[in-house]
């Protein structure tokens, strides 16, 4: 959707982010953050207040990512997209249907925080299927092979034919001599 406000919030891991997946194959990951405010009393004291959950979920490449570096207790800082979602429960002390509200967060970005931790990051290369799988490689990119690389080097480089043979060295086929 267009025009939709995001927020950010801090908090932990309740448990290990759950990965699944859907039918047509796409990645999500489901995770739970919770985040106990803290205020100070008029005596100068810290008073916890009441503690609230906020139910995530995280998509595709991202999906990945958090399922394989976060776990429980992890301390993460989340921006995403909020969206309220009404239901129809069973209220287990009156037996009636109820209608309940909740807001959960669509994540765009999730990482550790760092203010009582330390973290390395690593990054991830995408793994880019054959195109003569048959199958389309199941990813979501359609079985398309990666973008051609304009800095990569294929062929040896030559020297131009009026200069005569260059001597080539050790470095791509280039000259070691320097240019002036």
């Amino acid at each position: 959707m267009a025009n939709e406000p995001t927020t950010t919030i801090t908090g932990n891991l309740t448990a290990d982010p759950e990965l699944r997946f859907t039918t047509t194959g796409i990645a999500v990951a489901s995770f739970t953050i919770a985040n106990t405010p803290r205020t100070r009393t008029h005596t100068g004291e810290w008073a916890d207040g009441e503690t609230w959950f906020l139910r995530c979920s995280a998509w595709r490449d991202l999906a990945h990512n958090i399922a394989d570096t976060l776990t429980k207790g992890a301390a993460v800082i989340a921006t995403g997209r909020l969206a309220a979602r009404t239901f129809e429960a069973t209220d287990q002390t009156t037996g009636q249907t109820v209608r309940r509200t909740v807001v959960e967060m669509t994540v765009d970005d999730l990482g550790p925080s760092l203010r009582r931790a330390t973290a390395k990051v690593v990054k991830t290369t995408r793994e880019y299927p054959t195109t003569n799988s048959g199958n389309g490689g199941g990813t979501t990119n359609g079985g398309a092979t990666p973008p051609a690389d304009p800095w990569a080097t294929t062929q040896p480089v030559t020297a131009p034919a009026a200069a005569g043979p260059a001597p080539v060295g050790a470095a791509g086929g280039y000259p070691d001599d320097p240019p002036f």
